[in-house]
């Protein structure tokens, strides 16, 4: 029942949130998960110089946060060689992309997307009123040019690009995504989601241009740097669009204790290293356990793999099922066809051997309710 106090758009949002949390699962089924491979975390864990650092930072908790993020700005803009009034900073790139939503998405404002990709950001385009327009994916990867012509079509006010891409693991590159940028129109901004641009090698990422116009690239520490849970992540774009973030971003968004992690982070090179050799090295073993089983596994650039299961949404829904069933977390992509797949998040040695016992048993089990 809706509460009569509700504005008419609130009272008309649907009830149902982007994700249904592992912990929540958990509970409901009465038990902890044995593989937690399903939210993309970096489950090598943080590096431990951040780790470190926070613990000293715990020390001053009582205070607030810097409202200006001093440090970590100016930390951020040594590592992209910018300025740092073209960075912005806030809870994970969820919270920054709904502060963009709301500076530049009037009600029945146009809002182009791709039918499947990243869900959190249709929510806050929903949530302030926008009105979504989805092109679908071009076999695994997101269709630029029918993006562009969306775009043309409905006069929207933003395009919402991830690359690489959430939830197939694909990518454009660099040279291709740069192309795209030239031909964005100057009334639209592009939000490029570039969550795993450290997750890989692969030729994913442009050069950078603070100053353009019709850009905001938004990066995180919940991937590569193993910072899910500390909820930090930011925004580079135009002085004119970044700044105005300040109109309406939450000033003490980022915990004291999470820039200071953050930080050590970024300067912990050798950590990040490490953590690219284990990526590369489970996703080989995702790839090996997914064809042992007859499964296609998708190239990723990414730190999971998608699995294209070979049949429809209901096949890779009954497999999903089972394997949560039997200890393991993953998800899938929620709209066909990307959903005839399963997804992997990569992990070390333990969690694929509970992977590679499950897999063929959900399959089967799945294949019987078929």
């Amino acid at each position: 029942m809706s509460d009569p106090r509700l504005t008419p758009l609130a009272a008309a949002l649907p009830d149902t949130v982007p994700f249904v949390g592992p912990e929540t699962q958990e509970r409901r089924a009465g038990g902890a998960f044995r593989a937690r491979l399903g939210a993309n975390e970096l489950t090598f864990g943080p590096s431990p110089k951040a780790i470190a650092a926070i613990k000293r930072a715990a020390h001053d908790v009582w205070k607030y946060p810097d409202p200006e993020y001093f440090d970590l700005k100016q930390a951020l803009a040594s590592h992209l060689s910018c300025d740092p009034v073209h960075i912005v900073t806030g809870a994970g790139i969820d919270g920054l992309l709904g502060s963009t939503v709301r500076l530049l998405v009037a009600p029945g404002d146009a809002v182009v997307t791709s039918d499947g990709a990243y869900p959190t950001f249709n929510y806050h385009v929903t949530g302030y009123g926008g009105t979504l327009h989805k092109v679908p994916y071009a076999g695994n990867h997101e269709d630029l040019d029918a993006l562009l012509d969306k775009a043309v079509e409905t006069r929207a006010k933003l395009i919402y690009l991830s690359n690489p891409d959430n939830p197939m693991g694909s990518w454009h590159t660099s040279s291709d995504i740069s192309a795209f940028i030239d031909r964005i129109p100057d009334t639209c901004v592009l939000v490029l989601d570039e969550a795993y641009a450290e997750c890989s090698d692969a030729d994913t990422t442009p050069p950078l241009q603070p100053d353009h116009p019709n850009v905001i690239r938004f990066r995180t520490f919940s991937k590569a740097y193993g910072m899910a849970g500390a909820r930090i992540g930011y925004a580079i774009g135009p002085q004119s669009l970044i700044g105005a973030f300040g109109k309406v971003r939450n000033h003490f968004g980022v915990s004291r204790i999470s820039a200071a992690g953050a930080i050590a982070a970024l300067a912990d090179t050798d950590h990040l290293n490490d953590v690219l050799k284990k990526i590369a090295q489970s996703v080989d073993r995702i790839f090996e356990i997914a064809r042992a089983n007859d499964l296609a596994p998708l190239p990723t650039a990414t730190n999971f793999v998608t699995i294209d299961c070979g049949r429809d949404g209901d096949f890779a829904r009954a497999v999903l099922q089972s394997l949560g069933e039997r200890g393991v977390f993953i998800r899938m992509p929620g709209a066909a066809p990307l959903d005839r797949c399963i997804r992997v998040t990569c992990g070390p040695d333990d969690a694929m051997n509970v992977f590679a016992q499950a897999l063929p048993v959900a399959l089967e089990t799945a294949r019987t309710k078929k």
